[in-house]
């Protein structure tokens, strides 16, 4: 009997060995299973969402394929304090968190090879041009992933299968279909804001694939135009905040998923997909809307649509899903104040203004340059050459800027709080402005408190935003109006998101764990049997996968029985 198993599991490997699509080569995770991995990000999803507006989902295949079918945290929360787009996709992509993958927020101020100030994003990139942009549009700078510091799941996919998994990102946004796929991906796709035109950079390809340029040909952006009744306007800003623009850019992604072949190329293909939309409409109507709930609905109703397309095109019995947030938001000063909450809007721009003429009334200015440059939240950059021509250090400077800082909103809170207008019930005196303020300088040396806001203040250090100090408003409190809403501190509504994973390895149901969207990356390393991001901080999610044989023969002969589905 054995000599009769050892002859078949032989004949079945040399089938492997022969069948398209299994390469023993490689490790076990790419003969072909799972065939395709998708990570889902949505911007501006705060964890509590899909709990709250759970009686809401009709469909089988969209957030229920995770509620119902999959495993769903109901706890997850990142571990820093910079609650930025750009910072949380990297740290999804990377499963590192600033300190590791350097990226510290969506743009700041940088010196020219001129000596000359301006800003950059944190994909924009000089040697790269812009791919796709309708005729008169600007090309330069192109975009790229190369001030992401770390790997990212996917690069690390890419490295172990010798560059036959093919990687993608797509997203309204550069920096998180950019950020969240990585280096080694074949392509990143987002769109051109006055236009709606998905394009892309020189980095990956010197012209759009023809899929691509005949899906940006069709008709689709005015028959969205019509369908939302927004004829005219920037299309990113407009348009991107109806719930159709959803189903848009999931309509090009199923475009790119065919065309490109995912899931049928012999090796684990990666795909992320960001979901813009519930962050271009949250910073204008707040987390309680009834249109941010319209949208998640929305979303609900695309992924659905998404999901049952990768069920005909792939099989769901071989695809992986994550499911996550790039941030919490905080609610808006209105709503929280309604509800008995003591909350303060930020007259930013009045604050910085007060801020710089407290810093020329100690050093009168010498070369005519500004001390304060920027207040991309939650930094404040300082002007390295300003200070230096007036003999200060980076430290003393730091210093200086955080205690008047302190000082104005002690003093002077009226000057730049926003006043409540509409509160239930009748206005009352404004609660004090309050700030915990850290200099980088500190920051990059470790001098930081020993407390678990230390350590989220240190897992945000970068070097791009060097000079400059680090500001968390108080609870409730942040830069902007009544009615908007934004995000980007240390508290809790800020760092909260979904996981949620969907995949036959994972054991279904609702966990009470506490997690951090740095475990997708190191789950769905262990899970592929390849290494883990550069970078990595996150822990494998063991308790909610099955029990693994680890026999890459059981995979081989799975693969060969099933079949390659194509």
């Amino acid at each position: 009997m054995r000599s009769i198993v050892s002859a078949l599991t032989l004949v079945l490997l040399v089938l492997a060995l022969l069948l398209p699509g299994i390469s023993p080569a490689y490790a076990d995770a790419y003969h072909d299973s799972p065939k395709l991995v998708v990570i889902v990000v949505i911007d501006q999803f705060r964890g509590d969402y899909l709990d709250r507006y759970r009686d809401d989902f009709k469909t089988p295949n969209g957030f229920n394929l995770f509620l119902k079918k999959g495993v769903h945290f109901t706890d997850c929360y990142y571990d820093y304090a910079n609650l930025i787009t750009a910072a949380g996709h990297s740290t999804v992509g990377t499963g590192s968190y600033t300190d590791g993958h350097k990226i510290p927020i969506n743009q700041w101020i940088e010196r020219d090879a001129n000596g000359k100030l301006h800003q950059v994003t944190s994909v924009s990139d000089e040697r790269y041009k812009l791919v796709g942009v309708p005729e008169g549009g600007e090309v330069s700078p192109g975009a790229s992933p190369f001030r992401e510091a770390a790997s990212t799941i996917g690069d690390e996919l890419v490295l172990a299968t010798k560059a036959h998994s093919r990687v993608y990102g797509v997203s309204f946004k550069d920096r998180a279909a950019i950020l969240t796929s990585g280096h080694a991906t074949k392509g990143a796709f987002w769109i051109d804001h006055k236009s709606g035109a998905f394009i892309t950079s020189t980095y990956w390809m010197p012209e759009l694939p023809g899929w691509a340029k005949e899906f940006n040909a069709s008709d689709r952006r005015d028959r969205l135009r019509k369908a939302t009744g927004l004829a005219e306007g920037d299309f990113y800003e407009d348009v991107g905040q109806k719930p159709a623009a959803v189903q848009y850019m999931m309509d090009f992604t199923k475009e790119l998923v065919k065309n490109e072949h995912l899931g049928r190329n012999g090796t684990t293909d990666l795909l992320t997909v960001s979901i813009s939309h519930t962050d271009i409409l949250g910073h204008k109507v707040g987390p309680d809307a009834s249109e941010q709930r319209a949208m998640i609905d929305g979303v609900d109703a695309s992924l659905n649509d998404f999901f049952t397309f990768l069920d005909k095109q792939v099989g769901l019995e071989n695809v992986v899903i994550a499911l996550t947030g790039d941030h919490g938001v905080a609610p808006t000063m209105r709503a929280a104040t309604e509800a008995g909450m003591p909350s303060g809007a930020i007259k930013a721009g009045a604050l910085l203004k007060a801020l710089e003429a407290r810093l020329e009334k100690r050093w009168p200015l010498k070369g005519g340059e500004k001390y304060v440059l920027s207040g991309e939240q939650p930094y404040i950059q300082l002007n390295q050459r300003a200070f230096e021509a007036s003999k200060v250090s980076e430290l003393e400077a730091e210093t200086a800027a955080g205690e008047e800082l302190q000082d104005l909103l002690a003093h002077e809170s009226s000057e730049f709080a926003v006043k409540n207008t509409k509160v239930i019930p009748a206005p009352h005196e404004a609660d004090p402005l309050t700030a915990t303020i850290y200099p980088v300088a500190k920051m990059r040396t470790g001098e930081i408190p020993d407390t678990e806001l230390g350590r989220r203040i240190l897992h945000s250090y970068s070097p791009y935003v060097g000079w400059a100090i680090f500001v968390n408003y108080g609870a409730f409190q942040f830069p902007g109006g009544e009615e908007g809403a934004t995000h980007y501190s240390s508290f809790a509504y800020d760092r909260h998101v979904p996981l949620d994973l969907y995949g036959p390895m994972f054991v279904p149901g609702t966990y009470h764990d506490r997690v951090a969207p740095v475990d997708i990356a190191a789950t769905l390393a262990s899970i592929l049997r390849i290494n883990q991001p550069s970078s990595i901080e996150g822990q494998v999610l063991t308790k909610v996968m099955k029990p693994d044989t680890g026999s890459g023969t059981a995979r081989v002969l799975h693969v060969v029985q099933k079949g390659s589905r194509q």
